[in-house]
């Protein structure tokens, strides 16, 4: 038998992932042959828990499993929602993989469970080894917020950490096989080979978030009428690209940052800007190209600034990180960017390459999809809201947004289906359909009632949109009007908040509704709700609450429960952002 590998503790590891690695290396120069021939011992057990918004944490689980499958494991996996929190005690190996989405907030899947966990309810969990995966984006403050509570909790409840919590950005595809593997090294049973997520991992073919498609764009307008707000419909071309989708699915699209605001950063720059440097899924491009295409440049985060205060010699930005407090940390952020720092706060770098080396990757944008594949074959439909915006003297806007509205003239943006499998029209269309979209929250409902119309749906449908004016913030107008002459939509219900004096919104059209509303409930229909996460959606939320209390005579308690069974049933399910 071969001697334990000690790896350094300098090591840029944590203490159990280089136990790990020491013990996979020794196991490796030991020799296959006589690893396959050890017995491999009992099957281990493992139970994993997801909680997702838009598919990202699911994906994830079911790709952990089929690791799983490959070694000497006995693999479950769950839907929070579904889970039977009353055998949590008993678990031997419990793996977390959670996002976290609006204000630091758990997914809706994972609500009820998390909610539970945090409570004074829950068991002493001795015994319980576990790992949490936490996905989440940096460019928001609570940043892994709902993971963090997790391993936090079931800490304190007595489970004992299996593998550290990893906190993944927006890219999360390294941070869970570092993560994947660790878990598997550690948990193989003494002498069977573990599965190494490498060694089973697919190969992919075709389009994909690692492999975007060049999308022409074959429409591209504004529609909204005269004023400063601009929501443009853009229609992409996806023939020849073997992608396919689902109403309820969402495009990514990767954009370019703004080539003026690019040669502002390298005229300010205090190096040789005319080089090339590497990109950050390998390959390199001149330094201009780079920044134009694959690096963030338009928004600030805690990391960036804490990179950036060690070169810049800045008092403010030194005690902006030594006090590291967090309404500090958001009120320098809100309206800045990259630009900023380079101006404001002038920092010394070697050269480009360790210029780059602080910047995080240019991510794609998701945004709802607005149209079904059977009523525009080959084509993909969007309706983004043009974010645009003065702040610091300079004029501002959203990357991508002004990306399609205003530099993608001639482009093919990169384009990719992610699915969304956790916001999809009933598989009975018989089922009755209440949709709530205000704003470019529009989007999949335009989609779901193509879909109802193509597929010839019994079930009747029910809309309530809103927007500021309903002169020239109508979106879809003509198309909705049409809708109701032909028989696809029943109702109708428009908010426009700024026509009157009183402002109203979807939410107050929903509770004067709340008869009617309550027996469409009771004929079982299904409730969509898309658009903002942090104003909107409550609200909207706390209305159906106030219609179970009203209109179905339900306690406080009572109306929680229904709506925490709607959810359940998958009759309540919500694309917000």
């Amino acid at each position: 038998m071969s001697s334990f590998i000690q790896i350094p503790e300098d090591a840029p590891f944590s203490t159990e992932q280089r136990a790990w690695l020491g013990q996979f290396l020794s196991n490796l120069l030991a020799g296959a042959a006589s690893a396959a021939a050890a017995p491999a011992g009992p099957a281990v057990p493992v139970t994993i828990l997801w909680g997702s918004q838009t598919g990202n944490a699911e994906g994830l689980a079911k790709k952990l499993v089929k690791t799983l499958k490959k070694g000497n494991f006995e693999p479950e996996v769950f839907d929070m929602a579904a889970y039977d929190k009353g055998r949590l005690p008993q678990e031997k190996n419990l793996l977390v993989i959670t996002s976290t989405y609006g204000d630091g907030e758990p997914p809706d899947n994972a609500a009820e469970l998390y909610n539970w966990l945090l409570s004074d309810a829950p068991p002493r969990l001795e015994g319980v080894q576990f790992s949490v995966l936490a996905l989440g984006d940096t460019n928001y403050p609570d940043f892994c917020k709902c993971g963090i509570d997790f391993d936090t909790r079931l800490a304190q409840l007595g489970a004992s950490r299996l593998f550290n919590r990893i906190d993944s950005d927006v890219d999360y595809d390294d941070p869970f096989k570092q993560w994947s593997d660790g878990i598997v090294g550690l948990l193989a049973p003494a002498g069977a080979p573990s599965s190494n997520g490498a060694a089973v991992e697919q190969v992919e073919t075709g389009y994909s978030k690692k492999n975007p498609f060049p999308s022409p764009i074959v429409q591209n307008f504004n529609l909204n009428g005269p004023g400063e707000k601009q929501t443009h419909h853009v229609a992409l071309s996806l023939e020849g690209s073997g992608l396919d989708y689902e109403v309820g699915d969402a495009l990514g699209v990767y954009p370019q940052n703004p080539p003026s605001v690019v040669d502002e950063i390298l005229a300010a720059l205090p190096f040789n800007t005319k080089v090339t440097v590497p990109l950050p899924d390998g390959g390199e491009v001149s330094l201009r190209d780079a920044l134009i295409s694959n690096y963030d440049i338009g928004t600030l985060n805690k990391s960036l600034i804490q990179k950036w205060q060690a070169r810049s010699g800045s008092p403010f930005l030194r005690s902006l990180v030594q006090a590291d407090d967090k309404k500090a940390w958001d009120d320098f952020c809100w309206g800045r960017d990259l630009i900023d720092l380079v101006l404001d706060y002038p920092a010394d770098f070697t050269d480009a390459e360790d210029f780059v080396a602080t910047l995080k990757k240019l991510q794609p944008r998701l945004y709802s999809i607005a149209s079904s594949p059977k009523a525009h074959p080959g084509e993909v439909h969007l309706c983004v809201g043009i974010v645009r915006y003065d702040t610091f003297g300079r004029k501002r806007g959203g990357i991508c947004s002004t990306f399609l509205s205003d530099r993608a003239n001639g482009v093919q943006p990169g384009v990719f289906v992610h699915s969304n499998k956790a916001f999809r029209l009933p598989e009975n269309g018989d089922t009755p359909v209440i949709m709530v979209g205000p704003g470019t929250g529009i989007a999949p409902f335009r989609a779901f009632l193509e879909e109802r119309k193509a597929t010839g749906a019994k079930g009747p449908n029910w809309l309530f949109f809103g927007n500021p004016h309903s002169k020239s913030d109508f979106l879809y107008g003509e198309e909705l009007t049409a809708f109701q002459k032909d028989g696809t939509l029943q109702k109708l219900d428009l908010a426009w908040s700024r026509d009157q004096k009183e402002k109203v919104y979807v939410q107050n059209l929903m509770v004067q509704h709340g008869a009617e509303l309550w027996k469409w409930f009771q004929d079982g229909a299904a409730f969509y709700v898309c658009g903002d996460a942090s104003r909107m959606a409550k609200d909207v939320d706390a209305a159906l609450h106030t219609i179970a209390e009203q209109h179905g005579g339900l306690s406080k308690d009572d109306a929680a429960a229904w709506v925490n069974q709607l959810k359940k049933d998958k009759r309540y399910l919500r694309d917000v952002y």
